[in-house]
């Protein structure tokens, strides 16, 4: 069986970005993503769109989070994979900067894993329940 570390299996690498983000550690997050990445914030998330390039999500996605909310955490508890589609549930935790408001909130998400790398993204939250932790 190969290392964590270096596995090619889908939820292993999906593990591993969740592993990365986490820690802060962006660039090993990258280290997860393909080049030609597409990776979708859910429609009506404050961060709503694709964002392409390993670069592009985690300078739109991750550090914006950290901008706008503390301790911003997406804590992995169920995995189910079906080839390279693997969808995970877990749940957001953070504080709002700006309102201190917190945040725990369920969330879906369904990665797609070719060749040792995460191509899609999709994300599915309750994108009412964030907002609202926003609103002053």
């Amino acid at each position: 069986m190969a290392e964590f570390t270096t596995s090619t299996a889908p939820a292993d690498v999906v593990r591993r970005q969740y592993l990365a983000s986490a820690a802060g550690d962006l660039e090993a997050l990258r280290a997860t993503l393909a080049p030609d990445v597409e990776w979708t914030e859910m429609a009506g998330f404050p961060l709503a769109g694709t964002y392409r390039t390993p670069e592009g999500v985690t300078a739109n996605v991750m550090e914006k989070l950290g901008h706008d909310w503390d301790s911003w955490a997406a804590h992995d508890d169920t995995y189910v994979v079906d080839g390279e589609n693997v969808v995970v549930l877990a749940r957001y935790t953070a504080t709002n900067k700006a309102t201190g408001k917190p945040i725990d909130i369920r969330v879906a998400h369904h990665f797609v894993v070719r060749g040792g790398l995460i191509v899609r993204f999709e994300q599915f939250v309750d994108t009412a329940l964030v907002r609202e932790a926003m609103a002053g």
